[in-house]
């Protein structure tokens, strides 16, 4: 029997655990939430749709019970206010620290080998206070950005060669946020040959520059975060976790001396299987991209250090 919980019943958290019981990635999806009677009321509308979309998992919404969570194999952590318009990632980070740092120390008193997997923005300064809060190994705690980053860099680049977005490959690496991410526009391919071969560069820097504020460019339209791509993004690493898949995905991960860097949690391609974190992929990245790649990782740094200053660390 596998298990999965995500904290969390907003739009991103219910749309992950729809995600994942639609696609029968496991055999029990618990939600879990502080607001009464949300996720019970949600786990209840998603389970009335099992016989008209056909699946067979059980959802389970509960209200604080985290001792419903127990035995999870996955955790997603999507708690904490989420972005209002103009409101910046790192603003979040004195609110969404506390409730980060509290869910997962409630999550490991029952699933205490859990691999946890964050969603909560600032998100990759919430992977590193969630690694350093509990003291897991780096290979159990992984930040989901990159997952998302790079579905929004692949329908940017679709939409520029007008073709099927299943055709293209590309990643983003480095911090995520609207100035730290690092879309590979280099190392992007349409059915594996370079996408230089079809857009100009001019072209591919307006793909890029639309991918670093996807996500501010959906807070504006909709007045919150965005949540369908956000909560498949989720399901989709925690299905190669669970499924043992294999799946290169860029996550936000713990590094100790890859890209040159060390005690910080960033995002890099990494290899997703039973063990969480099987490999991280060092990409040949040449010198401009390395020295992207060295400044959003000083900029993730200094939201790192406002752990330090609420006093979460």
């Amino acid at each position: 029997m596998s298990k999965v919980t995500v904290v969390g019943a907003g739009n991103v958290g219910a749309t992950c655990a729809n995600v994942l019981a639609f696609n029968e990635v496991a055999d029990e999806v618990v939600m879990l939430d502080v607001k009464e009677g949300v996720s019970e009321g949600k786990a209840m509308d998603m389970m009335q749709t099992a016989q008209l979309l056909g699946f067979d998992t059980n959802i389970v919404g509960c209200t604080n019970d985290y001792e419903k969570t127990a035995n999870s194999d996955v955790v997603v952590i999507t708690s904490g206010i989420p972005r209002k318009p103009g409101m910046t990632r790192e603003e979040l980070i004195g609110v969404n620290a506390g409730i980060v740092k509290s869910v997962a120390q409630n999550i490991l008193k029952y699933s205490p080998n859990a691999i946890i997997v964050v969603i909560s923005n600032p998100m990759d300064t919430m992977t590193y206070l969630s690694l350093k809060a509990l003291g897991l190994p780096k290979n159990r705690i992984i930040g989901m950005g990159g997952a998302l980053d790079s579905s929004r860099f692949k329908y940017f680049l679709s939409q520029a060669l007008g073709c099927n977005a299943n055709e293209v490959e590309g990643m983003v690496i480095g911090g995520h946020g609207d100035t730290t991410m690092i879309p590979l526009t280099r190392l992007a391919t349409y059915k594996g040959v370079p996408v230089s071969n079809f857009l100009s560069e001019e072209k591919l820097q307006e793909v890029a520059a639309a991918t670093m504020v996807g996500g501010a460019t959906l807070t504006k339209l909709l007045g919150t975060s965005a949540w369908y791509a956000p909560g498949a993004a989720g399901a989709f690493v925690v299905e190669s976790i669970l499924h043992n898949q294999g799946k290169m995905i860029p996550c936000s991960v713990y590094l100790e001396g890859e890209y040159g860097e060390s005690d910080i949690c960033c995002g890099v391609p990494v290899i997703l299987g039973k063990n969480g974190i099987e490999k991280i992929v060092e990409l040949p990245l040449n010198e401009e991209e390395k020295a992207k790649f060295a400044a959003s990782a000083a900029a993730v740094r200094k939201t790192n250090a406002a752990l330090q200053e609420v006093g979460a660390l």
